[in-house]
């Protein structure tokens, strides 16, 4: 396990008991699962995981009553006040969301430029919001976009809004000079994907590059690369980074996560010599379960809808030629529907299942 991709079982065991007390700030991104909505969420215990970030870029926010809600239970959970900007609701047809920001006013100070990407070419499902803020213990400034990509039904619907991205890049250079720049969010892409080349040739790089954030419906164990922070290369002094094991931090199963915070781990990092402690949730104990994504030994589930052609070979029966023809027939709607790839028939698809090597195809 690396140094920067400490966990909270990692911080329980070093007995690390208070949120962060450095020079510099934390930057995070979090995918807060619909945060608004009638859906059993624990504010307190989605505080507690947030409260040791500095300055939060979140997604999936639906209403500005949970904003109003989330930043008071912060204030609870860290003794202290918060800011908070939280944009208008933002999105084609029925299903809109907000994107927030939160901030920790004794370290950040909101210095200007929020605004709504004006997206005149309609590349968009959700518009980013941008805004820049300054350390106010460094004075550094900071660029930040905020930013859900679609989903879809595959990876091809993803592309167009990754390859995007480069635009509002270069639109930040402009309207914020000279400030570095950075764009958090859920991505839904791994950052080894060839669609991020163009934004990697503009000057940006993944913070995290290694595990994963998403978490696994069937399994104790987090899959998918898909909440980062793309940061100006060579701009920052980094600190620390990495992802935050809020299961472990708060003693509970994969399941009770999903259901009470997010099915997305939120993602940091550390600017000016800040770096993450965590304290535990109170009465908190940790469960025992498979390896963390940042394990060595981990080997996430294989994504019939975003699997490359070599994690798909892991698969029983799945060869070169299956594993194009898998990519070639995306979107699975079902694990059944693999009987239309030529020589799999029932027997070699409940070899498949049997695996227990398959994502759950509703998991996103």
């Amino acid at each position: 396990m690396t140094r920067w991709f400490r966990s909270a079982l990692v911080a329980l065991t070093l007995g690390l008991l208070s949120p962060v007390a450095t020079a510099g700030i934390l930057v995070g991104s979090f995918n807060a699962l619909q945060l608004g909505w009638d859906n059993g969420k624990n504010l307190e215990k989605l505080a507690h995981v947030a409260h040791h970030l500095d300055l939060i870029a979140w997604q999936e926010v639906m209403t500005e009553e949970a904003v109003e809600a989330l930043v008071d239970e912060l204030e609870v959970a860290s003794g202290e006040r918060w800011g908070h900007m939280v944009s208008h609701a933002i999105g084609r047809g029925s299903y809109r969301e907000r994107y927030l920001f939160t901030w920790r006013e004794s370290r950040v100070e909101y210095s200007g430029g929020a605004v709504v990407y004006i997206d005149d070419r309609d590349r968009f499902a959700r518009e980013p919001f941008l805004a820049k803020f300054r350390s106010r213990l460094t004075g550094q400034e900071l660029a930040l976009a905020n930013i859900h990509v679609l989903y879809g039904n595959s990876v091809r619907d993803r592309l167009p809004e990754i390859e995007a991205l480069v635009g509002i890049w270069d639109w930040m250079a402009d309207i914020y000079p000279g400030v570095p720049r950075i764009i958090a969010g859920d991505f839904n892409l791994a950052p080894g994907h060839a669609a991020w080349d163009s934004l990697r040739q503009q000057g940006a790089v993944p913070a995290i590059t290694e595990g994963a954030t998403t978490l696994s419906t069937t399994r104790q164990q987090f899959v998918n690369l898909y909440d980062n922070l793309w940061k100006e290369d060579g701009a920052f002094v980094v600190s620390d980074r990495g992802i935050i094991d809020f299961p472990a931090l708060l003693g509970i199963d994969f399941q009770r996560a999903r259901d009470v915070m997010s099915d997305h781990a939120p993602v940091f990092i550390g600017l000016g010599g800040a770096e993450l402690a965590l304290t535990p949730f109170q009465g908190a104990v940790v469960a025992d379960r498979a390896p963390a994504a940042n394990d060595p030994t981990y080997d996430p589930c294989v994504d019939l809808n975003g699997s490359g052609a070599d994690h798909l070979e892991q698969l029983p029966h799945i060869g070169p030629a299956r594993a194009t023809a898998i990519i070639e027939e995306r979107p699975w709607g079902s694990e059944e529907a693999l009987t239309r790839i030529p020589g799999i028939g029932p027997a070699r698809l409940a070899d498949i299942r049997e695996s227990g090597l398959l994502c759950d195809l509703a998991a996103h």
